[in-house]
C-alpha cells in the first residue's frame, strides 16, 4: 500500500488565538440567531471570525457561502480552515482558535459538545451527503461500485478518522464484505484490514476527502470513495460508478455550531453566532442544493454517526 496523494486544495493556516467565553457567547447566540433565520439582517460591528470546515465544504464555502454572507455583513471577515473533521476536532481540543465548526459527521461535534466546547443552542444539522464510488474519465475500469472494489488496480481511501473513510468502512461492513470490530467502532478498521478483505488491493490512504478526489482525478488511483458534493466541478473528470445507498452508510449529516472562544470580544462572538445561524437558515438551501448537497434532512436527531 502507498500513502501518496496528500494533495490539499486551498488550505488556510489557523490563526494564533485560543478558545472562548461560553456564557457571553451563549447569550449572543440567542440574541442574534433568530434574526438571521427569519431573514432579518441586522448590522454587525467589524469583526474577524475563524471557521473550521470539513474539506468537502471547501468549494461551496469559498465560492458561495462566505461571499453571500459577507455581502450582507461586509464588516465581518471570515477566515476559513479546511481539513478532515477529525483533524479539525483535534485542533480545537488542543486550543486552536476557532469560532464556528462545520463538521462532516456527528461524531466530532458530539465529542466537542461533551467537552463543553460547543456554544449551547447554536448546533444545527445543515445538510446530508452521499458517499460515492468514483473513477476518472477514461479509466476503463471494470469496477461498478462497492461490491466489486476488489477488481480495481488501486483504491484511494481516507483513513478511519476522516468521516468519508468511516462511512466507507460502515458500508463495507453493512454489505458483508468485512467483519465489524468487536467494539463496533468501524473507524478503527485499518487500511491494511480493508486491503486484506479485498484480496490484497493496493490502497492509497489519504488524509482527507480532497486528497482522495485529487488522487482519482489525476489517475494516481483507479477508483476512490468521495462524497457526491466532491464531484461538483469535476463532472468532466470524475465518473460516478455508484452512489452508495444510505441503508449501508447511514445518514451523512453535517452539523455546524459556534465554538466556545474565551478570547473573542463581543463583536467577534456576535458575528460567530450570526454566521452559525446563517448556515442553518432557509436562504442557504438553494446554495447547498446547487453544490450537490441534500438539504431535505427533516428533523433528524443529532445522534452518533
Amino acid at each position: 500500500m502507498t500513502k501518496t496523494g496528500r494533495m490539499e486544495w486551498d488550505m488556510r493556516k489557523n490563526r494564533g488565538k485560543t478558545i472562548g467565553i461560553f456564557a457571553a457567547a451563549s447569550f449572543l447566540a440567542a440574541a442574534f440567531a433568530p434574526a438571521v433565520i427569519a431573514g432579518d439582517v441586522q448590522p454587525l460591528e467589524e469583526a474577524e471570525i475563524i471557521v473550521f470546515a470539513a474539506k468537502s465544504l471547501n468549494t461551496v464555502m469559498d465560492e458561495s457561502l462566505i461571499p453571500a454572507y459577507q455581502e450582507r455583513h461586509p464588516n465581518v471577515t471570515i477566515t476559513p480552515s479546511y481539513d478532515s473533521s477529525g483533524t479539525l476536532m483535534t485542533q480545537i481540543e488542543e486550543g486552536a482558535a476557532c469560532d464556528v465548526f462545520f463538521s462532516a459527521a456527528q461524531k466530532q461535534m458530539n465529542e466537542l459538545e461533551e467537552k463543553g466546547l460547543v456554544v449551547e443552542g447554536t448546533r444545527n444539522d445543515i445538510v446530508n451527503n452521499q458517499v460515492c464510488v468514483v473513477t476518472y474519465d477514461g479509466s476503463k475500469t471494470s469496477v461498478t461500485g462497492l461490491e466489486n472494489l476488489a477488481d480495481a488496480s488501486s483504491l484511494a481511501l481516507a483513513d478511519g478518522s476522516v468521516p468519508v473513510g468511516k462511512y466507507t468502512r460502515e458500508a463495507l461492513v453493512a454489505a458483508g464484505m468485512m467483519e465489524a470490530p468487536e467494539d463496533g467502532d468501524v473507524s478503527a478498521i485499518t487500511t491494511q484490514e480493508i486491503s486484506d478483505a479485498l484480496g490484497g488491493l493496493e490502497i492509497n490512504e489519504c488524509a482527507n476527502v480532497g486528497a482522495v478526489a485529487a488522487a482519482v482525478v489525476e489517475g494516481a488511483n483507479e477508483v476512490g470513495t468521495v462524497y457526491y458534493s466532491d464531484t461538483y466541478g469535476f463532472e468532466d473528470q470524475l465518473v460516478i460508478l455508484e452512489k452508495i445507498p444510505y441503508d449501508l452508510t447511514g445518514d451523512v449529516l453535517y452539523p455546524a455550531a459556534q465554538i466556545v472562544n474565551q478570547e473573542a470580544d463581543e463583536a467577534q462572538s456576535a458575528a460567530a453566532a450570526d454566521f452559525a445561524a446563517f448556515l442553518a437558515s432557509d436562504e442557504t438551501k438553494e446554495i447547498f442544493d446547487s453544490y450537490y448537497f441534500d438539504t431535505n434532512i427533516g428533523a433528524k436527531a443529532q445522534t452518533e454517526a
